[in-house]
């Protein structure tokens, strides 16, 4: 069979009866378009996450599973044969009801993931039934059955190699037959326990999916066309950008872009497979493609804001000369599972932030027993209310002069953890919360709106 397109649906791409028909018609236009791997229910995945967090008021939780119907039943209601697909979902719900109440007593992270899944699960019963009732040959296939990762639950990495040996097996004799509709986001391990990526870890499941089936092409539809230089929703005048490198894109996405998951493009990347990002309610506007080679690199190309940090500051004077106090800072945090993001060092203070990789949300948190071994090395001092900008572009390390252009702009801002140097491709720092908007918007205005 020859290679075909793999296209991802995020939540508001399948929010709704309506929002689903507008998926099922891009796949109908498309002929290469043969496996369809879809997000949950646009704010099904929150719903489900606060029951797993342990919902102890019965009330609530009641609340919360109705929440979880009237999403799905809409869509139901508006099917031309909706029996099996009801069986179907009811049956998922009750176990999310069951999976609730066992959560009220103790919640893990093996229970989260369990129970997040769930979103997933329901909306590809949804997606393929429409399908089917538009003509289109769609089966639902169970992403766990080829999905392997380890137990590391909210943040699982895949089995590569066990990945590719079972979508070949299994997932491409199916695509040549239907359009085959499965699931993001969600993995199991070795003894079948349904595990995650972590949130937004659909984007990455979709392209690990495209890279063990060999495709020519990775879809991925949201509810924005494309990649802009910045948030529309913070700045108004952002631009689209058609076209954009792997590098560029990553970089993006590693640092806050929320039209991409940090880890989507490693898979792409590692086999040349292009990537396009468009809107599911405005395809006809075009999106981005995502490259190994574009014909534009410019300086400046984009715009990323991350909110939620969390920076741990630690201060000793036996830093000074010494030797080995980083990689004993280090190993504390490997023991606790602690990823760390940006760091940057002085001669007795070392400074870094937290990197957000499970499905809890929020920022960070420091654990207290790893915090406790740092003390007995050195000062720690943790603050969070921070947010990352990232001004990311080409060849900054080779351009003179747009560094003075760029911290003149934010004279009037408190900087924090300026961090530049480790790649040619991007220069980021710390602000206050309530200034990150602003700064974003000064700077956009400066290097992207007036310029030639």
């Amino acid at each position: 069979m020859s290679a075909f397109n793999v296209a991802k649906f995020g939540g508001t791409s399948v929010a709704n009866f309506e929002a689903m028909s507008r998926c099922a018609e891009l796949i109908e236009n498309n002929p290469n378009t043969k496996l369809i791997v879809s997000s949950a229910c646009s704010g099904v995945t929150n719903l489900l996450v606060e029951l797993a967090n342990g919902v102890q008021d019965e009330k609530r939780r009641q609340v919360v599973i109705e929440q979880l119907e009237d999403i799905h039943y809409a869509v139901i209601d508006k099917l031309a044969d909706p029996l099996a697909t009801e069986q179907a979902v009811a049956s998922l719900l009750k176990s999310v009801a069951s999976a609730a109440e066992a959560a009220s007593f103790q919640s893990s992270d093996k229970l989260t993931d369990h129970m997040v899944a769930y979103g997933e699960r329901m909306s590809t019963h949804l997606l393929t039934q429409i399908l089917k009732e538009r003509g289109v040959s769609a089966v639902r296939f169970n992403i766990r059955e080829i999905m392997r990762t380890d137990s590391a639950y909210g943040k699982a990495e895949p089995e590569l190699d066990t990945i590719s040996k079972l979508a070949q097996e299994k997932l491409v004799p199916l695509c040549q037959k239907h359009v085959v509709v499965t699931q993001g986001f969600i993995g199991a391990d070795i003894e079948g326990n349904t595990t995650t990526f972590g949130r937004g870890g659909s984007d990455y499941s979709a392209a690990l999916i495209a890279e063990a089936v060999a495709a020519e092409g990775l879809e991925i539809w949201t509810d924005v066309p494309g990649i802009y230089t910045t948030d529309p929703r913070i700045v108004p005048k952002a631009a689209p950008i058609p076209e954009i490198s792997f590098s560029e894109a990553s970089e993006m996405a590693n640092f806050g872009a929320k039209i991409l998951h940090p880890s989507t493009l490693v898979p792409a990347l590692r086999h040349g497979i292009p990537v396009f990002v468009g809107s599911s309610k405005e395809p006809e506007k075009g999106g981005t493609w995502i490259r190994q080679e574009v014909e534009s690199s410019p300086l400046f190309r984009a715009l990323a804001l991350r909110c939620n940090q969390t920076m741990i500051t630690l201060r000793s004077p036996n830093m000074f000369q010494a030797y080995g106090f980083l990689a004993e800072v280090f190993k504390i945090l490997a023991k606790y599972k602690i990823s760390v993001d940006l760091i940057t060092t002085s001669e007795v203070s070392v400074s870094l932030t937290l990197d957000q990789t499970n499905t809890s949300g929020g920022a960070p948190e420091l654990p207290a027993e790893a915090q406790k071994e740092l003390e007995e090395l050195c000062i720690v001092e943790v603050e969070q209310n921070l947010c990352l900008v990232a001004l990311i572009g080409n060849n900054m390390s080779e351009c003179k002069g747009y560094a003075k252009k760029v911290f003149s702009t934010l004279e009037d801002y408190n900087l924090r953890m300026i961090c530049y140097g480790a790649s040619p491709h991007n220069l980021c720092f710390l602000v206050r919360s309530n200034d990150s908007r602003r700064a974003v918007q000064d700077l956009h205005r400066e290097l992207f709106e007036l310029r030639e």
